[in-house]
């Protein structure tokens, strides 16, 4: 198996575990994976009003940074134009509330960090 499709998978565990955690907490999941050519969200969910777009980043460990600095200002505004393309083909307009939230993996711990941006 590559790094890559390593990575993919291990990242897939860790996307799975927050989907969990945000269903435990209330939320409604909507998508996962959602693409088109601008990006990828990791997965967007409706938590009571807002719909949320949540990036996961998962780190072994702090070797190579936290995993939350991975969600730099790049992937950031990459993050923003998929989230603006998922609520105009779903017919939710600029009265729609949103959030951006990232869940970090550090090891076995696990942080959401709600508006993240």
């Amino acid at each position: 198996m590559t790094e890559k499709n390593n990575n993919r998978k291990v990242g897939s565990v860790y996307e799975q575990r927050a989907c969990t955690y945000l269903i435990d907490n209330g939320y409604q999941i909507l998508a996962t994976n959602y693409r088109n050519r601008m990006g990828e969200i990791d997965i967007i969910a409706k938590n009571k009003e807002y719909i949320c777009f949540v990036e996961v980043k998962y780190r072994k460990s702090s070797q190579y940074g936290n995993p939350l600095e991975a969600v730099n200002y790049k992937k950031q505004m990459q993050i923003r134009k998929v989230a603006t393309y998922y609520l105009m083909t779903q017919g939710l307009y600029e009265g729609t509330p949103i959030r951006f939230d990232v869940i970090a993996f550090l090891g076995d711990s696990m942080e959401h960090i709600e508006n993240a941006f």
